[in-house]
């Protein structure tokens, strides 16, 4: 027999009866988001350390505590659900962060009963964070006594031995083919690793004699899987043969990924094999569109200053503890400055990774070894971004960008150097190595002409942004670039991907030219902005902006736009601990209203939010489709008191404009009428009658019942975003399905076609207050087709406006009847290309 394998054991910190954690009301710690572990019920108000060791996390909310044990384990306890929304209120530490502690040692006292009374509930989790240092993890059952009974007993992860009673055999799944056709790239191994995490068992994922660490996003995709590999899954523990059962089934289903999927990276590869180098051009792949002449600026990486030896394990626990948490801090900070959804969740995923199971391993074997935090970290998220960099598939070399870019962040806050800032002159043509996505969703468009980055493709996450923000720019482009004298005048065509770097007399004429032509038409289209809105045979057609707030609104009426068709309520409640009082929403309600005055229409939609929208204080339960479960009108009455905060609120600004209420995601007649009935009552309260009733039309049974919808609603408004991703069937935020999830798929086109028909025999008015109305080329299409209201994004009002001056009516039904026999929506897009005015 061998030795023993190291053990700890967990005290229970409060008296109390044990609760399994998969059954706490609260999805991230049932999903084990945080890790894995047990909950308490406790009986008890004075916590005690459940192991010894130093805290190196003490929460300024006194509500949860981090103890870092002499062996590296993690052990968190956070009392109650919710209980970070009482602000400190109630609890009442002991002892300080960075403090030793010895096991059953008091360090938080709390009022059990103030907080059982404002808490959501009083359940208390006791947590393993690194579970990458534990083998085997058994739980006790029952009731127990703080500081005497154990509630968890650990194997370390370093122990020699297994034991069989505990750990049972690792079990084997068969081989299992790979069918994504990009192997298991970002989106199906962060897929995999969720479902991993949800296991208590050690997972495994073998491939030729390689294994990573199921549970970690990184460590699959630097597997490097390729489509038609046979990989196995190994697992080791007591619920082993479900987790191999059903990581085998979401292997053998793609991870959700359809089996003709073609990889995005190799479609993007033709555009630099056409492009060569010269002596007056630098080739790369066109990453964003568009023509930009201005002089090169370079942008180097900061180099930092680290020391290998560290000042002990303790000591820069708590350093990298610091400074992942402000590093997660400041992408918070940089998300909330953003609007575009597509560019925070790139910065989410960034907070993801630093909270990835095999960079944390990689750098906590670094400390154990004596080394300074930095210095172990740097030599982890280094290891990983070379790792993926040098992989044949190209979404995961451009997955490296992203690692690096976390990987500096922390670094720079464990130096204690802060990040040089992208400081630029106007008319700039940035050159970089790597440019950081974070980065690049800060750039100023007014003074960054565009920029060109050695690192990267058409599908990274740099490129995106740079779409987003309108910047022309060439990712993959020549070593030789980032030699280029500084202030030399460049042309950048990111249509091309070229760089022309001795730009003729003749060669700048031509770009400024062309140019010049799409600004003049900007400018002239602005001119007349303020026109109202109509065909060329005179047909009034209402284009109106979406906007968030007053400022959003008082912008769009110096733009042009003739109203607001979407008022996004989700801005009141985002960002906060708490939902907004009825004060509070009223006076926001006002003053947007007072910014259109009172001849200009107001739609305000109802909360929207659920599936890849939630609120921290509205906690919804664990979905496996949340897309298909609590969204929308569906929260709103589910949570009614809520809701009718909401329209006592939005009520109070009908005298100040003409205001429409707009319900989301409504599928059925029932909810339609179950929402107006709890409006009427408001309105009768409030005295407020003339407010017109209307849907947002985003799926498909809407559309199809828009005949039988319509005597019950005053208008439509259809959110072609969603509307797509429903018909489809496609998650429009799906990196390899984005580019097929067109809103000018016959199918949808088809559906707003039904949506008109029906509103249009009851004599109900039609808008679209989605992606598609701020599409200058669709705009007269949608006319055709029947819709007599457009919301567009504020710096599209004047080319749509512009757009609609120059078709008549029956054109624009005819366009829409030739466009409706359409098959394609790559029909769809050359008819209207070649059509366009």
């Amino acid at each position: 027999m061998g030795t023993s394998a190291p053990r700890l054991d967990i005290l229970a910190p409060l008296s109390g009866w044990l609760v399994p954690l998969d059954s706490v009301p609260d999805p991230v710690f049932a999903g084990k988001m945080v890790g894995d572990g047990i909950s308490l019920d406790p009986t008890s108000g004075s916590l005690l350390a459940p192991v010894s060791g130093v805290v190196s996390n003490l929460h300024p909310a006194h509500h949860a505590l981090t103890i870092t044990t002499a062996e590296g384990v993690e052990v968190m306890v956070h009392v109650g659900i919710d209980t970070v929304m009482l602000k400190g209120e109630g609890f009442f530490p002991l002892i300080e962060q960075g403090q030793q502690v010895s096991a059953g040692q008091p360090v938080i006292d709390f009022d059990l009963d103030l907080v059982g009374r404002k808490a959501a509930s009083l359940l208390t989790q006791i947590i393993i964070t690194n579970g990458e240092t534990v083998a085997r993890m058994q739980p006790a059952t029952g009731m127990v006594d703080a500081g005497k009974n154990v509630v968890l007993s650990l194997q370390l992860a370093n122990g020699k031995d297994v034991l069989q009673v505990v750990v049972g055999e690792p079990q084997l799944s068969a081989d299992i083919t790979i069918g994504n056709p990009a192997g298991l790239h970002a989106r199906p191994a962060a897929v995999f690793a969720s479902k991993a995490k949800s296991f208590g068992s050690d997972i495994q994922l073998l491939l030729d004699g390689k294994e990573a660490n199921a549970k970690s996003v990184v460590a699959i995709m630097g597997l490097a899987t390729k489509f038609g590999d046979k990989v196995r899954v190994r697992a080791q523990g007591d619920d082993a043969a479900a987790a191999i059962a059903e990581l085998t089934q979401l292997l053998n289903d793609r991870c959700g990924e359809k089996a003709d999927e073609a990889p995005l990276a190799p479609a993007a590869a033709p555009a630099a094999a056409q492009q060569q180098d010269s002596d007056t051009q630098l080739a790369g792949v066109g990453a964003s569109p568009g023509i930009a002449i201005g002089r090169i600026v370079h942008h180097r990486l900061q180099e930092f200053d680290v020391p290998e030896q560290g000042k002990g394990a303790n000591v820069e626990q708590q350093a990298f503890a610091r400074a992942t948490e402000e590093a997660a801090a400041q992408l918070d900070l940089v998300k909330a400055q953003l609007t575009d959804p597509a560019k925070q969740a790139i910065l989410s995923m960034h907070q993801e990774l630093l909270q990835d199971p095999d960079l944390l391993a990689q750098t906590y074997t670094g400390l154990a070894d004596g080394k300074s935090a930095a210095w172990s970290w740097r030599a982890a998220f280094s290891a990983y971004s070379a790792r993926l960099e040098a992989q044949d598939n190209a979404l995961l070399r451009e997955r490296a960008n992203d690692i690096r870019d976390v990987g500096r962040r922390v670094l720079a806050l464990l130096a204690g150097v802060k990040q040089a800032s992208l400081e630029l002159p106007a008319g700039s043509i940035l050159i970089a190595e790597d440019l950081a996505p974070s980065d690049t969703a800060s750039l100023d468009p007014s003074k960054v002409m565009g920029f060109c980055t050695r690192t990267g493709g058409a599908t990274s996450h740099v490129a995106i942004l740079a779409r987003s923000l309108g910047i022309p720019a060439i990712c993959g482009i020549s070593q030789s670039a980032l030699k280029l004298p500084e202030g030399l005048q460049v042309i950048l065509n990111g249509n091309e991907g070229t760089l022309a770097i001795a730009p003729t007399a003749e060669d700048l004429a031509a770009a400024e030219q062309e140019i010049a032509r799409l600004a003049e038409r900007r400018a002239s289209e602005a001119k007349s902005s303020m026109q109202p809105a109509a065909t060329s045979d005179g047909v009034r057609i209402d284009v109106v902006a979406n906007i968030r707030n007053a400022a959003d609104a008082r912008e769009a009426v110096a733009k042009g736009a003739e109203g607001v068709g979407l008022l996004r309520s989700e801005f009141l409640f985002d960002n906060r601990d708490t939902a907004p009082t009825e004060q509070e929403q009223a006076a926001e309600y006002c003053a947007v209203a007072e910014a259109l005055g009172k001849d200009r229409p107001l739609v305000v939609r109802t909360l929207d939010v659920g599936g890849d929208k939630p609120l921290s204080y509205l906690p919804l339960p664990k979905e496996d489709n949340p897309f298909l479960g609590l969204r929308g009108i569906r929260v709103s009455l589910d949570r009614p008191d809520l809701l009718r905060t909401q329209l006592r609120a939005i009520l109070q600004a009908a005298p100040l404009t003409k205001l429409h209420i707009m319900f989301p995601m409504v599928a059925s007649l029932e909810e339609l009428r179950a929402a107006k009935a709890i409006l009427a009552e408001e309105q009768a309260a409030a005295g407020a009658a003339d407010v017109k009733v209307g849907i947002m039309v985003e799926v498909p049974s809407a559309a199809v019942l828009a005949a039988r919808f319509a005597p019950e609603v005053d208008f439509f408004s259809i959110g072609t975003n969603d509307l797509t991703q429903y018909v489809l069937a496609m998650d429009r935020g799906h990196p390899q399905l984005a580019k097929q999830a067109d809103a000018l798929h016959p199918a949808v086109l088809a559906m707003i076609a039904l949506t008109c028909e029906g509103a249009r025999a009851h004599g109900k008015w039609v808008g679209v207050c989605g992606g598609l109305a701020s599409d200058e080329r669709a705009a007269p299409l949608l006319v055709g087709i029947g819709v007599t209201e457009l919301s567009a994004s504020t710096p599209a009002v004047a080319s749509v406006k512009a757009t609609l001056s120059r078709w008549s009516l029956a054109e624009c039904q005819q366009l829409a009847k030739e466009v409706l026999a359409l098959s394609t929506a790559t029909d769809v897009r050359h008819y209207l290309n070649q059509h366009a005015r």
